[in-house]
């Protein structure tokens, strides 16, 4: 079935279409010849995976930490060479060696294969940030030294030269504002998810909820909704329950190994969260804090 692209708004005749068509990504397996027992091979779920499918538009991968779900998740964006965002390239960043690894030894089973989308890391997100201020600057440290130097030249010669160094300024200011920095942690994580998500990507995200309230959250929740409609595949890390709510993903559970596929009434943090909510003071005096509700 071909695959096409619609409009960013709600959309139900895309969403329907949407429906029948399957992920890009349709599973990942691993060559039983990596060394068990060093890392990444050694994590329980690594060591344990023989083939994980993705029937849905939206998996969800969840578990403690050190359960490994971050770990395949950055394995699975080095296989699949997605460029990453972050305050280095995938290639070039030293936290990822074993990731690396790891992902020489994963097999992508594609239905069509994609080159949109990216891996981002949450942690990564203020690297990025500080990145584009950088260049930012250096654009415009361009345009001032050019200023200067063809201060005797002709307007057009002086218009030419910086033409290349306004035009890229220009970009970048259109796709994140004129100042990435200047917004809230969780406004600017959601400026770059509108102007980085485009139909037909494979979007990797290492828990996105970090920086996000709970009401950004849902406002990240309409965002993937909109792109799905648009074809896009999302596999996200994440311990939120908000964000696992979304109709119709597929949640792993990374606790057991290999992982297995869960309910998501099931999830331990969102009975957690539930009976916390529904009854905070009976938690705080289990916890001792001498705080009555």
């Amino acid at each position: 079935m071909p695959r096409r692209a619609g409009s960013r708004k709600h959309n139900p005749a895309a969403r329907e279409a949407h429906e029948s068509a399957a992920p890009f990504l349709r599973a990942v397996t691993r060559d039983a010849t990596a060394d068990d027992a060093r890392f990444p091979f050694s994590v329980a779920v690594i060591r344990a995976l023989a083939s994980l499918p993705f029937t849905s538009s939206v998996t969800f991968f969840v578990g403690e930490n050190g359960s490994g779900k971050s770990t395949l998740l950055e394995g699975i964006a080095t296989a699949a060479r997605l460029p990453a965002v972050g305050s280095a390239d995938m290639t070039a960043d030293v936290t990822l060696g074993a990731q690396r690894e790891l992902g020489d030894a994963l097999r992508l089973v594609w239905t069509t294969r994609t080159h949109k989308g990216f891996f981002l890391r949450a942690e990564d997100f203020f690297g990025f940030a500080k990145r584009i201020s950088t260049m930012r600057a250096e654009f415009l440290q361009r345009i001032a030294d050019l200023d200067l130097e063809y201060a005797d030249r002709s307007a057009g010669a002086k218009a030419l030269a910086m033409m290349p160094a306004r035009r890229s300024l220009a970009e970048m200011e259109r796709r994140y504002g004129t100042n990435l920095d200047a917004n809230s942690h969780g406004q600017s994580f959601l400026k770059l998810f509108e102007s980085r998500f485009v139909p037909g990507g494979l979007y990797l995200l290492d828990e996105p909820e970090a920086p996000l309230s709970p009401q950004s959250q849902l406002a990240l929740m309409v965002m993937i909704q909109d792109m799905i409609a648009q074809d896009a595949q999302f596999i996200i890390a994440t311990h939120s329950p908000i964000l696992t709510a979304f109709p119709g993903a597929t949640i792993y559970s990374f606790d057991t190994a290999p992982a297995v596929a869960v309910a998501y009434d099931e999830l331990e943090f969102v009975t957690l969260t539930r009976d916390f909510l529904n009854a905070p003071a009976r938690y705080l005096r289990a916890l001792g804090t001498g705080i009555d509700r």
